[in-house]
């Protein structure tokens, strides 16, 4: 297999550096497998047509939300998002349809609402804190989260020591709310990413700079190739595995 040109990694990596947001659409990497069995734009939809007052955690640039709040005709909705570049976007995509977004982290500290606040706590990819989300919530008040895997990409592990490793949320939060009087329920799929090129994941890997943290194309280019060259299917794909789950939790009234 040949290896993709130094120079088309630089210009990836510099190109990503360039974006913001959640839309990842930039990134050509395709789903192999069986598709996840549930949506989760649908199932928050749902939720937050019934809700009173939800808050959506962590949320990005704010697109998914927009298309989640789309023609649903909820009574208060509100969005938070640490980092300033996501927030500035996120306001910009939310404005219209007047749901305000707050600046503070979401998995540490104390959010800044009062207690049972919201009927529904949305949250999709964003590291949160069960008992946080059991202040904020109003008794019968429901939480649902679609999450990655911790264990996802797994193989970036052999070639970068600094390669985060993430405790197992996908355990912790279901018992902590279980033990919190929550009804939970948490289904999971695994599956494997193809990322077209070498490129492609460079892409991933610098706008998720949680998997390896301050990703250097000119420092890692003996790591990056020695995982191009033990990773790549015929053609060039570069395949990895990855999970999500979907955890939906109601608080006793």
């Amino acid at each position: 297999m040949s290896q993709q040109p130094y120079e088309e990694l630089l210009a990836a990596e510099a190109y990503a550096r360039t974006k913001t947001g959640w839309d990842l659409s930039f990134i050509d990497a395709r789903h192999i497998g069986p598709p996840i069995p549930w949506d989760y734009e649908v199932l928050a939809h749902e939720a937050l047509r019934l809700s009173r007052c939800a808050v959506d955690l962590g949320t990005g640039g704010g697109e998914v939300l927009a298309r989640i709040a789309a023609g649903s005709h909820f009574a208060r909705l509100i969005a938070t998002e640490a980092w300033a570049p996501n927030a500035q976007l996120a306001h910009e995509h939310l404005r219209k349809q007047r749901i305000p977004v707050v600046r503070c982290a979401n998995g540490e500290g104390v959010l800044p609402f009062r207690g049972e606040a919201f009927d529904l706590v949305l949250d999709r990819h964003e590291a949160l804190d069960p008992a946080e989300v059991d202040r904020v919530l109003v008794p019968g008040g429901a939480l649902l989260t679609q999450q990655c895997t911790p264990d996802s990409f797994p193989e970036l592990h052999r070639y970068f020591d600094r390669a985060v490793r993430f405790p197992d949320h996908y355990h912790n939060y279901a018992d902590a709310l279980r033990e919190l009087g929550y009804a939970v329920e948490v289904e999971r799929h695994d599956f494997e990413t193809g990322f077209a090129s070498l490129s492609e994941l460079v892409h991933l890997l610098v706008v998720a700079p949680w998997y390896v943290p301050d990703l250097d194309v000119k420092r890692d280019l003996e790591l990056l190739r020695n995982l191009e060259a033990d990773l790549s299917r015929p053609g060039g794909e570069i395949v990895l595995h990855e999970g999500r789950y979907l955890l939906r939790a109601v608080k006793p009234r």
